[in-house]
Parts: structure tokens; C-alpha cells; sequence
């Protein structure tokens, strides 16, 4: 493993527009971040949660993609792992399984 992995999820307490049938945001975080520690227990990482209404103020990075899902260049919720994005709207665990095994995780 390379290094532990950072997972940000982006979205917000109101769904989108297209998300009517779909999980909120927070539960696409706690889904994903249970999902994970299943996957790969003993295996460290962090999954933050943003806010896209109140980016972290000391992070023009987050600032500027909270920015294009408000512009509706992603749709919400949309996960990163570290700086690549691996799902948005309606985000697959498989995508996400497929880059954190790319960075050196191994499935239990």
C-alpha cells in the first residue's frame, strides 16, 4: 500500500433533482465508509464528508469543486479518492473498490 487513502464525499442535506428515488448524500457517506471498512478491514483511510453549501474555508481545492457541482459540472453526491473522481449522482462501490486496489488495498 502506497499510502492511506483519502475519500471525500461532496454533497448536500437536499437531494438533487434527478436523486429523488436515491440515498441522501450522508447516507452514500456512511454506506460507502461501512462498505469500506468491510471490505478492507485493517487497512487505514479516511472518507471525509463536505458540505457543497460550506466547503472547508482553508481549502481553496474543496472550494473550487464544491463550486462546479453548484455550476452542475458534477452532479451529487460525488466521491473522490484523493484527487480522482470515481462516482457522482449515483456512485457504483465497484468504481470506488477498483481505485482503492489501484493505490494498494487488498480485498479481504
Amino acid at each position: 500500500m502506497k499510502k492511506q487513502a483519502e475519500l471525500f464525499v461532496y454533497g448536500a442535506d437536499v437531494l438533487c433533482p434527478s436523486c429523488v428515488n436515491l440515498p441522501s448524500s450522508k447516507e452514500t457517506y456512511e454506506w460507502l465508509e461501512a462498505a469500506l471498512k468491510r471490505k478492507y478491514p485493517d487497512q487505514p483511510f479516511s472518507i471525509t464528508y463536505i458540505d457543497i453549501h460550506q466547503p472547508p474555508e482553508n481549502d481553496p481545492e474543496k472550494q473550487e469543486i464544491s463550486e462546479k457541482i453548484l455550476n452542475d459540472e458534477y452532479f451529487y453526491p460525488l466521491i473522490m479518492v484523493g484527487d480522482q473522481v470515481v462516482g457522482e449522482g449515483n456512485p457504483k462501490l465497484k468504481d470506488v473498490y477498483k481505485e482503492m486496489e489501484k493505490q494498494g488495498y487488498k480485498p479481504a
